[in-house]
């Protein structure tokens, strides 16, 4: 008996689902994952890239090349904070801008792959996924 790839799928359908968010938040010159870091970072500020990296699940060399590219965007600010050799991170005026325009888009899409789905599905979806 042949069973598809679990994790060929489940990559394949991200990259799928990226895509959509991806082309929503074209216009403001960030992808999917600059959202989710810019997300974390403003729920946390200021936030080290470790605690960054804990909160997405990313190690922490990830995390800094990431935030390096979102800061020569201008959409954030790296600085020191009580433990001096651990760099934070806080949004600047732009990235709170940018964010700001980027919720009602990412919420846009939330929506219409939960249209797509089904609202049954969808749900069974969050469920199952929160299980792996």
């Amino acid at each position: 008996m042949k069973i598809a790839c679990y994790s060929a799928m489940l990559r394949s359908a991200a990259r799928r689902l990226t895509a959509g968010y991806d082309e929503m938040l074209a216009p403001l010159g960030i992808n999917t994952a600059q959202y989710s870091l810019l997300r974390t970072i403003s729920r946390n500020e200021p936030v080290t890239l470790t605690e960054i990296g804990r909160r997405l699940e990313l190690d922490r060399s990830t995390v800094g090349r990431n935030v390096r590219v979102v800061e020569r965007l201008g959409l954030v600010k790296l600085g020191r904070g009580e433990d001096q050799r651990e760099a934070n991170v806080t949004l600047t005026e732009a990235g709170h801008t940018v964010l700001a325009e980027a919720v009602p888009l990412w919420q846009t899409e939330q929506a219409a792959f939960e249209t797509r789905l089904g609202t049954d599905t969808a749900q069974a979806l969050r469920e199952t996924l929160s299980r792996i």
